[in-house]
């Protein structure tokens, strides 16, 4: 191996090891997103067809009940090595909803599209749009947000985490390089 190629795979593995947290960060995310969106979807359903509920109304609550398991999950599994105190739990909360109902927006944009908009009012057409299309996007701005605003690192925390990732990756052996 030259010292280009070394240098290049050292320069991988500090990016790996860099961008681990955040890989297991976005995992336990999906995984809560996975839980909420299912509550949303139940929630969504039973409001929508088991209540004849309208498609905002019903929409609004599955989001306002998973947006709750979300926070729950976010902050007790997802983001629990972040920052808090008693007194930023109040501020974190209310600011994981009100960036939790811009992701409502988000949703309730493409179902009011496509429901009133272009005229698919089959409850089908209402679960690709608000639970499909939509979910993606607000899912999407949710996660950068709420690790951005909500869950933020403390910059202590984030160079000591990142000192020790650079020195596991100094310390790891080149079982790569060649034997002369």
């Amino acid at each position: 191996m030259t010292q280009v190629d070394s240098r290049r795979s050292g320069a991988v593995l500090r990016l790996y090891y860099g961008l681990g947290h955040l890989v297991h960060e976005l995992l336990k995310f999906g995984v809560v997103g996975g839980l909420a969106f299912i509550v949303d979807i139940a929630v969504f359903n039973l409001l929508r067809i088991g209540f004849e509920m309208g498609p905002l109304t019903s929409k609004t609550i599955a989001v306002v009940v998973a947006g709750t398991v979300a926070y729950i999950g976010n902050r007790q599994w997802t983001f629990r090595h972040r920052a808090r105190s008693q007194s930023q739990m109040h501020r974190e909360y209310v600011l994981f909803l009100t960036l939790n109902g811009v992701g409502l927006a988000i949703s309730l944009a493409f179902l009011v599209v496509s429901h009133y908009v272009l005229g698919f009012t089959s409850p089908l057409a209402d679960n690709i749009s608000a639970n499909g299309l939509g979910l993606v996007c607000a899912t999407t701005f949710r996660f950068w947000s709420y690790r951005k605003f909500v869950f933020p690192a403390m910059v202590d925390e984030a160079v000591e985490l990142a000192e020790e990732e650079a020195e596991a990756v100094e310390g790891a052996p080149d079982d790569r390089r060649p034997t002369r």
